[in-house]
């Protein structure tokens, strides 16, 4: 190549970068017919001269020539001509277009766990099954037949809301207005809601950061927490009126003890002195969690931080299911997921020191501290704990007063107690009664059995009632045996009885007063103990009857005036028993 065909390489080089493939085209078209005019050669020699210092095929400059020569017309945003270029794959095969249609319509409506169904999830996938069913695409072929027809590449949206209340409006209301209330008099409000669990650690998280390129933060390959991993919970309250942010973060468990604490250590810190002569604290928050509002721990915490500060907190929750729309969700803890974004949290001090960082340019300021501990879960709240909160401590409101309440904090008046009125004690048998039944058994008076028996049978009807059990009593014994229908000298009496006398359960029963089941529970475990000591069948024949107890009576000379005057029978058990069938046998010692 020579000094002119360098300099016209160079020229080349310079201007190429500049114009795109028709104007190139052109202009080396005009370049040769230049180069043929001047140096009297023919147009082909002077392209391939051009086509050389150009570094392009000599067909190419020969074409625009050809262009030029004709009158080529100008053609605005485009390099070729109308119709150049291969044929699309949907020209060549007519029937592509609603095989592809078909396909979707197939996928979108067919079993969840198809082939297909799970096949067209990609584009690849798409035109891997076109090409099972004969026609041959790519995937740009099959994206842009998808895109004329209407489809886009989408996520799901989360909109759907599960079975609202009737009242979930109405309750927004009472809370909105509430709010307003509040600020109008200059009491304070906050919003209060526990974060996710954060595991300390070098996990993963999501977002992107800047950093030197090609030295990005390593972290674990997966995200299986390890023994020694522990875990955070951070616990906001946020101050809607101030827009301050206040996180408390535990190590511990997340239960009500620790979400009050973090409200109790935010007013200690913050809030007496933001407002110094407040004397009532509205608290929103969500209806699960640390704070639910069927939660005993969560009440009877609120009264002891009450009694603590001196301030009525009153509580409003919002309803099940509505939890994105507290406050604090999208006026602290997003800004807090954003400062955490793509950084591992080595140590809770980390998490402390990101959420005491955050700031935003509409004046949102984080406190956060470290509370280090221990807060154990299972904490029961007795019955009579949560009856003395409901009767001296809560104040619910008329409207939803499971979402709506105040913890005082100082007990107001309860109700006095209604006196106590002395049950009714079942009339029982006579002294006369038990001794002609005890004269008629041949055994020693009432009250001189008892003396001898009644250590060894207490014993083993303790031992008995264990067994039953399969343990210990779980409350004391009843001293004042005031819930008791018979004596222990009457079922002594009736045991003896049915030993001596051959009585079934029907008669004593009938003597004494009691259904026959109820002194079969009772006299049963004293039959052991009376054989013990000796009594036992003496040979005579059964007394089943009143008549044949009146022929003995007669015999033994009893009067029948004893037997005219019975207590009221009981016409029925106390109780059904069905395990009765399967009771462990009596004590034989």
């Amino acid at each position: 190549m020579g000094s002119d065909d360098g300099v016209l390489a160079e020229k080349f080089a310079e201007f190429r970068p500049h114009v795109g493939e028709r104007a190139w085209r052109l202009y080396l078209g005009s370049e040769a017919r230049a180069q043929a005019a001047l140096s009297g050669c023919g147009l082909a020699a002077a392209a391939g001269v051009v086509a050389a210092a150009a570094g392009v095929s000599r067909a190419t400059v020969m074409a625009g020539a050809g262009e030029l020569a004709g009158g080529a017309e100008p053609m605005p945003g485009r390099s070729r001509r109308p119709g150049a270029g291969r044929p699309r794959a949907e020209d060549k095969q007519r029937e592509l277009a609603g095989a592809l249609r078909g396909l979707l319509e197939e996928g979108k409506r067919g079993d969840p766990v198809s082939e297909v169904t799970w096949s067209i999830l990609s584009l690849r996938g798409i035109a891997g099954e076109l090409g099972r069913r004969g026609f041959a695409c790519g995937k740009d072929t099959v994206a842009r037949l998808m895109r004329a027809d209407g489809w886009s590449l989408q996520g799901m949206s989360r909109v759907l809301e599960g079975s609202q209340h009737e009242d979930r409006d109405a309750q927004f209301g009472h809370i909105n207005a509430r709010i307003a209330q509040y600020r109008r008099a200059g009491e304070p409000v906050v919003s209060c809601d526990a974060k996710q669990k954060e595991k300390i650690g070098a996990y993963y998280r999501a977002g992107k950061s800047w950093r030197p390129a090609g030295d990005p933060v390593r972290v674990r390959d997966h995200d299986f927490p390890g023994r020694d991993t522990v875990s955070i919970t951070p616990y906001g309250v946020y101050d809607i009126a101030a827009n301050r942010g206040f996180v408390c973060v535990g190590t511990s468990h997340d239960t009500a003890a620790f979400a009050v604490t973090a409200i109790g250590r935010w007013w200690q810190r913050e809030g007496q002195a933001r407002y110094p002569g407040a004397a009532r604290l509205l608290i929103t928050v969500d209806a699960g969690g640390s704070n639910d509002h069927r939660g005993r721990l969560w009440k009877d915490q609120l009264a002891a931080l009450a009694a603590e500060t001196g301030l009525v907190l009153e509580v409003c929750h919002f309803p099940p299911g509505t939890s994105k729309w507290n406050k604090i969700e999208h006026a602290l803890f997003c800004h807090l997921t954003r400062t955490w974004r793509a950084r591992p949290l080595m140590t809770p001090g980390d998490a402390v020191a990101g959420i005491a960082a955050t700031i935003t340019s509409q004046g949102l300021r984080c406190t956060a501290v470290r509370d280090d501990g221990h807060y154990p879960d299972g904490i029961k709240v007795s019955d009579e704990r949560m009856r003395y909160l409901e009767d001296r401590i809560l104040d619910r409101d008329a409207f939803h007063p499971e979402w709506n309440y105040q913890a005082l904090p100082a007990p107001r008046q309860g109700p006095l107690p209604e006196p106590q009125q002395a049950r009714p004690r079942r009339p029982g048998p006579d002294g006369a009664l038990l001794q002609a039944l005890a004269t008629l058994a041949g055994i020693p008076a009432p009250a001189s059995l008892h003396a001898q028996v009644a250590v060894r049978w207490h014993a083993d009807r303790e031992r008995y009632k264990a067994l039953l059990r399969h343990g210990p009593r779980r409350h004391a014994p009843n001293k004042d045996k005031t819930w008791r229908k018979l004596s222990d000298q009457a079922v002594l009496t009736a045991a003896a009885c049915r030993i001596r006398l051959g009585m079934t359960w029907v008669l004593p029963g009938r003597l004494l007063g009691v259904h026959d089941s109820t002194l079969c529970a009772i006299a049963g475990t004293a039959l052991p103990v009376l054989h013990a000591h000796h009594i036992t069948p003496d040979g005579r024949p059964p007394v089943k009857t009143m008549d044949q107890l009146l022929q003995q009576a007669a015999t033994a000379g009893i009067s029948p005036t004893v037997f005219a005057t019975l207590p009221p029978q009981e016409k029925r058990p106390k109780r059904d028993n069905p395990a009765a069938t399967t009771r462990p046998e009596p004590p034989t010692k």
